[in-house]
């Protein structure tokens, strides 16, 4: 069997009798249980850290706090792949999208999610000595957030909230790691990419709706109902309006930065037209054409640092 082929039998198969039996099997389910084949979540929460960590330091940052703080991305993400399966291993195989899961196929254990998860937690926590201790203290509220996140949508609608508060923590660590103490810029930052990705995630949850509905799964799609698109589409505006105000204060916003919001303000108007009919192909779609607004602010942020370096 050849490893990290998800067209293997042992992705066909969706009976517990066929738990892995090889480390080859094994390391496979691991593989997708962290959805390393799927690296829009990871671009979702790299953007955002190294926007704050260019804008944090001025620049580009240097390398010992760089790679440190992309290594926490990689881990942090793949972390909360494998906690989030754990939570919706009973669930997952009922859901189209999500039913050939490593745990909803019964290919690993649920304690082998848990380990992969607290592996990563380690692996994450290693990178931290590189870092200053504030950088450390900030490190307990992403621990936080990336274990309940998960179990929120049992509880509440809005546990795509919960989701934008865990991927924006990255940001005040980003500037507790260049040494600096989060200011008003660096909370602007947070909220706007809170907002963006709660606007995101709901797309996300839209393609899940009917299949939710019938589990019982709770999401701000079922929340929002036939107010969904004109939500996201007002969460977009306000984290549009939010990066506006801290390239304003960082005197960026007539330049590249304003260039690139134009932009992300015009595909967000895009997307709002590609979801209006709610098809889950396009909510899928328009969630994971999300990485080019992250791309788009921080190539116009790296431009502008450069630039103004060069003069």
């Amino acid at each position: 069997m050849t490893l990290f082929n998800k067209n293997s039998s042992l992705y066909q198969s969706v009976y517990p009798e066929h738990l892995a039996k090889t480390w080859s099997e094994r390391l496979q389910a691991y593989y997708y249980l962290c959805r390393f084949d799927k690296p829009i979540g990871t671009e979702l929460v790299l953007w955002p850290t190294l926007i704050a960590l260019w804008m944090a330091a001025q620049g580009m940052p240097d390398w010992r706090i760089l790679v440190p703080m992309l290594l926490g991305v990689l881990f942090m993400r793949a972390a909360g792949c494998a906690i989030n399966d754990f939570a919706d291993r009973k669930v997952d195989g009922h859901v189209t999208r999500t039913k050939t899961r490593p745990l909803a196929t019964g290919v690993i254990r649920p304690i082998e999610a848990l380990w992969v998860f607290f592996g990563l937690i380690i692996a994450s926590a290693s990178l931290l000595l590189f870092l200053p201790l504030s950088t450390f203290f900030w490190s307990f509220g992403a621990l936080v957030l990336a274990f309940i996140y998960p179990f929120m949508k049992r509880y509440t609608h809005l546990p795509q909230v919960f989701l934008g508060a865990a991927f924006s923590w990255a940001i005040p660590m980003a500037y507790s790691a260049v040494g600096k103490t989060p200011d008003l810029t660096c909370w602007l930052l947070y909220f706007a990419n809170l907002a963006w990705t709660v606007a995101y995630d709901t797309q996300y949850a839209m393609t899940d709706r009917e299949d939710d509905l019938k589990i019982g799964v709770k999401s701000t799609a079922i929340l929002f109902g036939r107010y969904d698109v004109a939500t996201i589409f007002a969460l977009q505006i306000v984290s549009v309006g939010l990066w506006c105000v801290a390239f304003y204060r960082e005197n960026m916003l007539f330049g590249a930065a304003g260039l690139a919001l134009l932009a992300v303000l015009a595909d967000f108007i895009y997307q709002t037209y590609r979801i209006r009919h709610r098809e889950p192909q396009q909510t899928f779609w328009a969630f994971r054409h999300n990485r080019w607004i992250g791309l788009m602010l921080w190539a116009a942020m790296a431009v502008y640092f450069a630039s103004f370096k060069l003069v």
